[in-house]
């Protein structure tokens, strides 16, 4: 048998030119953020069911709704509501058959996500 000289070749070569598309990032946030919703929406009841229960309960259940972690999921979930929204628009667009090519869809990904940041401050700045 012929002696083989063994190239040192990279285990996936494919991982060092691909760039993930925008709209498979996209598409990855409109789950995450879909089911990231249960996370807020979850807070929101405990405090309601807490005001509903009694005045210790919902003292407790205050002071994390108003901690920094409350804060946390409460704007992640603003954000994530606007992000959704504005994905959701996408697709209705997409569906009329309309956007499908690359440039356009990558700037509907990017409206939805500038435009989910943008939507998330100016609702932070009109609750305060």
């Amino acid at each position: 048998m012929a002696d083989v000289k063994r190239v040192e070749r990279p285990l996936s070569p494919h991982l060092q030119i691909y760039r993930i598309q925008l709209t498979a990032v996209t598409s990855i946030l409109t789950r995450i953020t879909g089911n990231a919703l249960i996370v807020g929406i979850a807070l929101a009841v405990w405090w309601l069911l807490a005001a509903a229960t009694s005045p210790e309960y919902f003292a407790t259940a205050n002071a994390v709704a108003t901690s920094w972690f409350g804060d946390l999921v409460f704007t992640g979930s603003a954000w994530a509501v606007w992000y959704h929204y504005l994905a959701g628009l996408r697709h209705l667009y997409y569906d009329a058959g309309k956007g499908l090519d690359i440039p356009t869809a990558e700037k509907l990904g990017w409206a939805c996500i500038i435009g989910s940041v943008v939507l998330t401050a100016i609702t932070i700045l009109l609750v305060q």
